[in-house]
């Protein structure tokens, strides 16, 4: 700890707020995909309109993340914390009074532009308040076990708030926690010097949101309808010309949107991409066994939701002995690598699925193997993508993260959706047999991808330790 540190006395303070700003946004993601059959009796919008609903937040969340990491860094974390919190809480009021289909819509999207600028800012807020790599490894732990263990909460709340009181209270939930937490940020952070004092790399900015929205819009589109239509061509076409573009700009930008050196570092980049890797399949998997827990084994919603709070709670304990005890010891990359190998097993013990199979045998052991797998690379991921950031680059490091995950689910969810035939399923013996070639296909890419990490990552990957350099000086992107 240095005396330049104003929130030292104040760090776990300040951790508890951050942590409330991840749990929003999770939340989020989630707690509205229960309440949208009410949301559609009420408003009367169709079935090919109901995934808008989702679709909306995550086109501005994902494209939008690296502008507002930027802008953390530009103009201040606090401030991009409070507005990100004061916005979320206004987008989420907008959405719970909506009266037209139209009204729900821009209001999640605005609720996803206000989550692109909270998310970057809370983790980087976290990074440079525990200058202490031991402190840190345990603050890292909290905020992934919340990250890990956010989902299946929102399932419960979101069915839970919808039958006790309407499916408008998933939205107006955001206020009492957003509220207090951008009071509790006022007092509790000092407005620091600006970090970043060049000018913002707009050529980088419109290419970066371009590219990403397409992207994103593209394999949802091919989700919705196929992969030959012609929307999903363009906009993957897009997407690719404009992320092209996007790099070749940042390669020569004198203050790129996001510097290069963030995500050429192995250590970093392997870390992003068993994210990216992880976050696609389990997301979609979550999303099949939804499905085979109501139409097949006939649960409830809520009921649902409490089905998946083992793997979340073996999330939330993995994820913080991961960073307090392993990280320490052995490192990030063997870490890594046996989460993505733990997942494939759960997933491949899901091919077993039957319609007369129980939750106890055919889907307990694999959710318990997934929170594990989860749990690893939860905790060991967020040090090696933050370890060695420059203060003045944390909130685009941090956003850097967010996108990996957003582009990873986006990717696995329309691929794995296609293989598994949902939409054309005239059963649920049928659908359940393209669950089972989705769940294969999902655990090969889960080896594939722990292959590729262990190969990516530098074998002697260290672990940090109280005196080894804090993110402000290690690592090769300082130079």
């Amino acid at each position: 700890m240095t005396v330049s540190n104003p929130h030292h006395d104040r760090r776990w303070l300040i951790l508890a707020t951050v942590c409330v700003a991840q749990l929003m946004i999770v939340l989020d993601v989630t707690i509205v995909t229960v309440a949208l059959p009410s949301a559609q009796a009420e408003l009367g919008f169709s079935d090919d309109l109901r995934q808008w609903i989702v679709t909306a937040y995550a086109l501005a969340f994902g494209s939008l993340l690296l502008l507002g990491g930027r802008l953390a860094d530009r103009f201040g974390r606090k401030q991009a914390l409070v507005v990100g919190f004061l916005g979320l809480a206004v987008a989420s009021a907008a959405g719970g009074a909506a009266q037209s289909f139209g009204m729900l819509v821009c209001a999640r999207a605005v609720q996803g532009a206000f989550a692109a600028l909270l998310a970057p800012a809370a983790l980087s807020v976290l990074v440079t308040t525990f200058e202490d790599p031991g402190e840190r490894g345990k603050a890292l732990g909290a905020f992934g076990a919340v990250a890990g263990g956010g989902a299946a909460v929102g399932l419960v709340l979101g069915g839970v708030l919808t039958d006790a009181l309407s499916w408008r209270w998933v939205l107006y939930v955001n206020i009492p926690f957003a509220l207090p937490a951008a009071l509790a940020a006022l007092r509790l952070l000092t407005a620091q010097a600006q970090t970043l004092r060049s000018s913002l790399d707009l050529a980088g900015a419109v290419t970066s949101i371009g590219g990403l929205f397409a992207l994103i819009y593209g394999f949802s589109s091919a989700e919705r309808s196929s992969w030959g239509d012609p929307v999903t061509i363009v906009a993957l076409a897009a997407a690719g010309l404009l992320l092209v573009a996007f790099v070749w700009i940042e390669s020569r930008a004198p203050s790129p949107l996001l510097p290069l050196q963030l995500v050429a570092d192995r250590t970093r980049g392997g870390s992003l991409l068993a994210i990216a890797v992880t976050f696609g399949p389990v997301v979609a998997v979550l999303f099949f066994l939804s499905f085979y827990l109501q139409r097949v084994l006939d649960f409830s919603p809520i009921e649902t939701g409490l089905a998946f709070l083992p793997q979340s709670l073996t999330v939330v304990a993995t994820t913080i002995l991961v960073n307090a005890k392993l990280v320490p010891r052995v490192g990030v990359r063997p870490l890594l690598v046996a989460g993505l190998a733990l997942i494939a097993a759960g997933t491949l013990w899901l091919t077993q699925l039957e319609p007369s199979s129980s939750y106890t045998a055919a889907i307990l052991p694999a959710l318990f193997a997934n929170g594990l797998g989860m749990g690893s690379i939860v905790g060991s991921s967020l040090v090696g993508a933050t370890a060695g950031v420059k203060p003045a680059d944390s909130g685009v490091a941090s956003a850097a993260i967010d996108v990996a995950t957003q582009v990873g689910a986006a990717v696995a969810v329309a691929a794995l959706s296609t293989i598994a035939g949902t939409a054309a399923a005239a059963s649920a013996e049928a659908s359940l047999d393209g669950f089972t070639d989705a769940f294969l296909v999902a655990t090969g890419a889960l080896g594939l991808g722990a292959v590729a990490v262990g190969a990516l990552m530098p074998t002697d990957t260290p672990a940090p330790r109280a005196d080894r350099p804090g993110p402000e000086t290690a690592g090769s992107i300082d130079s």
